[in-house]
């Protein structure tokens, strides 16, 4: 992931967020919504808080931040049983509040695939 960041404009300086704190944020988000067994590429959700701040755990998100607009893509797997439709909504739902919460940017859309369902 190339590194951009994202500027918001206060009156004592600048604050810079890179994308990859951005798609940080979006994995945590995603990991903590029930019935998500991993994030394509970044392994279970238990494992993702002790992740935070390493780079190689983001490679197959994509997080493109425009002035203070954001756009994310990402894969899911869910455990076996649960509603994808409503896993998949739920995901959205939280990486887009956890998101603007965190950074004070606009989430434009969150791009979620259900990549494959988890039956262990």
């Amino acid at each position: 992931m190339e590194e951009n960041y994202a500027v918001c404009d206060e009156t004592m300086g600048d604050i810079c967020i890179s994308d990859e704190v951005v798609a940080n944020v979006a994995v945590i988000a995603a990991g903590e919504v029930e019935g998500v067994s991993s994030i394509v590429g970044c392994g279970k959700p238990n494992e993702l808080k002790n992740m935070v701040g390493i780079k190689s755990h983001t490679k197959d998100l994509r997080v493109e931040v425009c002035e203070k607009t954001v756009s994310v893509d990402m894969a899911i797997v869910v455990k076996y049983g649960y509603s994808l439709p409503t896993v998949g909504k739920a995901v959205q739902e939280r990486v887009t509040s956890s998101i603007e919460n965190m950074t004070g940017l606009e989430v434009s859309d969150v791009n979620v695939r259900i990549a494959g369902v988890d039956v262990k």
